[in-house]
């Protein structure tokens, strides 16, 4: 018996050491020809002059990605969003208590942050009211009362995935806001949820284009019919690629894509940097007229503002015309605003942030006495209670969120939306990777995102002294300058 253990024990070691020597052999082998391979090759340099142990290089690079925001980056350093941001809206999404303890690691004396001016006798709970909704569209024949001032903003079906569209949806019904669509168009997963839609229009007008590419009023009538389709957004530009349009690949445009976009299948579609009939403001409010009056609905258009000289002629232009041919909306984005792909110069370096452009925008519209007919929407990097508060405060009557909805549905700010290999299912089409995503258990936390949201920005509101946070005004905050000290908002962007 002990010998038949002894010789097992002898052949099982010496075939653990033959594979390990075919292993050593195999290794040796595949080394030598990558040493050979990159000490012959002309394309990179590390490679070439140092062979196999520079392709560690490029290694270390791809894997840096991903492992920085877990052992490297402090809590607010990273950008686009540190960790304080993410871990506020993770913790939020998942309903957890987002207490912090000892004391606030936000450097208060940076540029930029914004403090709030509590005063001494904040609002007791039970004076406090819910914030009330907001009509939109108070000429249209049928007006939308916008019930939340925190909203989902545009998204293509296409850009995400299909689950995450239909968690977005279901969602929203829930937290009880609006989801925009993005230019993408209308698709069934949007409807799924039940929730009120924004339809938005971009440059190549899918959904809503006749076969010239051009807009349809016949196609406008049929989204219009969808009760659920409350308002609809003229694209102007958006902050991270303004004046930039895109191109959608013909490998991407799949029957489904084909049909919801209105767009032949199998062909390259390109969106233009603008849209081809609007080149004045004359030609803007033209169709933002057209569309409200084929639609019935509220309309308005978003941009990222660059230069600001043409306002005036914008806000005399509805004066002359008469205070109902003023758009509905206008949904301002921020320099900062985010998408799946776009151009570094533009996404770095055009168009100006929200906290410059708003006050400008609220200012002229005030100036021109259209400010009570022409609700202002923001968007650019508000996921947080303390900007969208700040922005309430400068005069929006709506925020809206992208990357933050993105959060709350589990994005980890892997920086992949452009390569089809999201690990979160949220912006990827490979069905492996989305089965991660369960949109019904993504839709509560969507749902709970947006409620623990409005509800620290309420409490905000009250320690300020107002019911709710449609009452904060400019004097109740201000913003950090160089040299640390902080200036009330009504002082740097005095009211008209």
């Amino acid at each position: 018996m002990n010998d038949t253990v002894t010789i097992f024990a002898i052949n099982f070691i010496a075939t653990i050491g033959v594979i390990f020597l075919l292993v050593v052999v195999a290794l040796a082998i595949t080394g030598f020809v990558l040493y050979r391979h990159d000490k012959h090759q002309t394309t990179q340099t590390i490679r070439r002059n140092y062979p196999l142990i520079g392709r560690f290089r490029y290694l270390f690079e791809h894997l840096g990605e991903f492992f920085r925001q877990y052992f490297f980056a402090m809590d607010r350093e990273e950008l686009p969003f540190n960790r304080a941001q993410r871990s506020w809206v993770y913790r939020a999404a998942k309903n957890l208590d987002n207490t912090i303890a000892f004391g606030s690691t936000r450097d208060l004396r940076k540029p930029g942050t914004h403090y709030f001016l509590n005063c001494p006798f904040p609002t007791l709970s039970e004076d406090s009211a819910q914030s009330q909704p907001s009509r939109i569209g108070p000429y249209c024949e049928h007006p939308y009362d916008a019930p939340s001032f925190f909203n989902i903003s545009g998204m293509s079906y296409g850009a995400l995935s299909k689950p995450a569209v239909q968690a977005l949806s279901y969602g929203a019904a829930k937290a009880g806001c609006w989801m925009n669509t993005g230019e993408g168009g209308l698709s069934p997963f949007h409807l799924e949820g039940g929730c009120d839609l924004v339809f938005q229009i971009g440059t190549a007008k899918y959904g809503v284009r006749d076969a010239n590419g051009q807009l349809s009023d016949d196609k406008l009538r049929e989204k219009a019919a969808i009760t659920r389709v409350r308002m609809f957004e003229l694209k102007l530009s958006q902050g991270a690629k303004p004046g930039k349009g895109g191109i959608l690949p013909a490998e991407k445009v799949t029957k489904a894509i084909a049909e919801i976009r209105g767009i032949p299948e199998g062909q390259a579609s390109i969106s233009p940097n603008r849209h081809s009939d609007i080149a004045s403001v004359d030609e803007l409010l033209d169709t933002v007229e057209r569309i409200r009056r084929v639609t019935g609905k509220p309309c308005g258009f978003k941009l990222v503002l660059g230069t600001t000289d043409w306002l005036d002629q914008f806000c005399e232009k509805i004066n002359q015309r008469g205070i109902e041919s003023a758009p509905d909306f206008i949904t301002l984005d921020s320099a900062d605003g985010g998408t799946g792909a776009a151009p570094m110069p533009l996404m770095d370096n055009v168009g100006l942030p929200v906290r410059e452009s708003l006050p400008i925008l609220v200012n002229k519209l005030h100036q021109h006495e259209l400010r009570d007919r022409i609700r202002v929407i923001v968007s650019g990097k508000m996921i947080n209670p303390t900007d969208v508060a700040a922005a309430i405060c400068i005069g929006a009557d709506f925020v809206v969120s992208a990357r933050g909805f993105m959060f709350s549905l589990g994005c980890i700010q892997a920086l992949q939306c452009n390569k089809n290999t999201c690990p979160t299912g949220i912006t990827t089409h490979d069905p492996d990777l989305q089965q991660g995503l369960v949109p019904e258990v993504k839709a509560e936390r969507v749902a709970h995102f947006h409620h623990n949201l409005v509800h620290e920005v309420e409490m905000i509101a009250h320690s300020c002294g107002v019911s709710e946070p449609r009452q904060l005004k400019r004097h109740h905050a201000a913003i950090v300058m160089d040299g640390g000290s902080s200036v009330p908002l009504n002082i740097l962007y005095p009211e008209y």
